[in-house]
């Protein structure tokens, strides 16, 4: 069995109602300013950060059902890690357990994943992040048996057509300025 990789929290989602007045909310008394809006597996989905350095720390998701209580809230739980070996050793980790479901390894051009759902089945992600920002939500199967200058190669090659791309670096300093102008740094 693989070591198990140092993991560092770093954003969360959560299933919401009325996506719009959550969005609002979050951005008026949080502070927070989007990132990225659009639509992923059937449901509006809208990133929100106040760290230049993050893509997002808080994803908000319509699909919440209005039955539901306010523990069906959490959308996911996502770790960060340091490589692709340390991605590969949580799949490996995973994918065998029997009270696992749902493994996938996913490319989002600005991030390589691999998704879970625990016993009870909330989803759990791990991921780092690549060279590049592109915008979200952007899903592609990721092999994670290939290289990691194959995967960085097929990324970087399949993300040049998005009229989004430029490089992270590029696109934190955007935020880190659109944050400076909101008065939140």
């Amino acid at each position: 069995m693989p070591k198990l990789p140092r993991l560092r929290l770093s954003h969360m989602g959560m299933f919401v109602r009325d996506l719009e007045r959550m969005v609002a909310f979050y951005k008026e008394v949080l502070g927070f300013i989007e990132s990225d809006r659009g639509t992923g597996r059937g449901f509006s989905v809208v990133f929100l950060t106040r760290d230049p350095n993050e893509h997002h720390q808080l994803v908000l998701s319509s699909g919440r059902p209005e039955t539901s209580g306010p523990t069906h809230a959490v959308q996911q739980l996502s770790f960060k890690v340091e490589s692709l070996d340390d991605l590969r050793a949580m799949h490996a980790i995973v994918a065998p357990r029997s009270d696992v479901t749902e493994v996938l390894a996913v490319d989002h051009g600005n991030a390589w994943s691999v998704y879970f759902r625990d016993p009870e089945e909330n989803r759990v992600e791990v991921y780092i992040d690549t060279p590049w920002h592109v915008s979200q939500p952007h899903r592609v199967d990721l092999d994670l048996s290939l290289s990691d200058d194959e995967i960085l190669r097929r990324t970087d090659e399949r993300t040049r057509k998005d009229p989004t791309r430029m490089p992270m670096e590029a696109w934190r300093d955007r935020q880190a300025k659109r944050l400076r102008d909101a008065g939140i740094s």
